[in-house]
């Protein structure tokens, strides 16, 4: 904080946290970002199928000075990192065979001092 001719404190501005970066206002790197939204509605948002589209994106990015310059392959774009498969998913599978929580308590619970 520092001091201004009017007695007030006036607070310093701090430079970005690591992954904050700007706004791509020019468009720099609009076509890959539209490449990569319309790959995840076709794969109905499985982002591990679009990845080539997020590195690029990303890369966009580094090279118009939009964020960082960083190595993609230490933020999960290298060859051992690829996903092959989905990971299943077992959410609704209970609701669909009719199971209802709570329902399958038969008698009430007393307290512990019942």
């Amino acid at each position: 904080k520092t001091m201004n001719f009017s007695g007030q404190q006036k607070q310093l501005v701090k430079p970005p946290q690591r992954g904050i970066f700007p706004l791509d206002h020019d468009g720099e790197c609009k076509i890959r970002m539209r490449e990569y939204l319309q790959c995840l509605d076709e794969e109905k948002r499985n982002h591990y199928k679009c990845k080539a589209f997020s590195r690029a994106y990303l890369q966009c990015r580094m090279d118009s000075d939009l964020m960082a310059i960083e190595d993609l392959d230490g933020l999960g774009y290298s060859n051992e990192a690829d996903v092959k498969t989905a990971p299943v998913s077992k959410e609704g599978i209970k609701a669909s065979e009719g199971f209802t929580a709570g329902k399958h308590i038969e008698k009430s619970r007393k307290w512990f001092w019942q």
